[in-house]
């Protein structure tokens, strides 16, 4: 009897464990191969972590299957990725060209570096100016001392 409830229990444990499901692939491999060539340039609008050959949202699988598409309507590469540049923006782009518009995706992240070694920099800087302040010389520690104890006349 216990045998069997362990068998059942593990039975329900595991029937939400399942495969995704497939994505479909074009019948031709050299066509795939194109469809992963191009995708692999493009960003997906969904993740923007991941190339749209890498992504599994919903978005990307449809813009999968417009490549594909467009492919087999005898569209070249640079066509398709002008397609999805003029429809999606220059972001849709992995790797966006360097123009005005875009300096803000390539500049970024190396503003947001200089940003934090300058905020890093002020806040050492205004750590040894106040331990510079705090720091008195021996002089300075005598007659303190000479105060504490009461013996300076002043």
């Amino acid at each position: 009897m216990l045998r069997a409830a362990v068998l059942v229990t593990l039975a329900l444990a595991l029937a939400p464990a399942r495969a995704a499901d497939a994505v479909p692939t074009a019948a031709d491999p050299a066509l795939e191969a194109r469809v992963q060539a191009i995708t692999v340039e493009l960003r997906c609008l969904v993740c923007q972590n991941q190339t749209v050959a890498e992504s599994t949202a919903p978005l990307a699988i449809d813009l999968k299957d417009q490549v594909r598409e467009q492919l087999r309507a005898g569209k070249s590469e640079a066509a398709i990725l002008q397609f999805m540049t003029e429809r999606y923006g220059d972001f849709v782009l992995y790797r966006p060209p360097l123009k005005a518009s875009t300096l803000l995706l390539w500049g970024g992240p190396l503003l947001l570096v200089l940003g934090g070694l300058v905020l890093l920099w002020r806040t050492l800087s205004q750590r040894a100016r106040a331990l510079q302040v705090a720091a008195m010389s021996k002089a300075e520690h005598e007659r303190a001392a000479r105060l504490l104890e009461g013996d300076e006349r002043g």
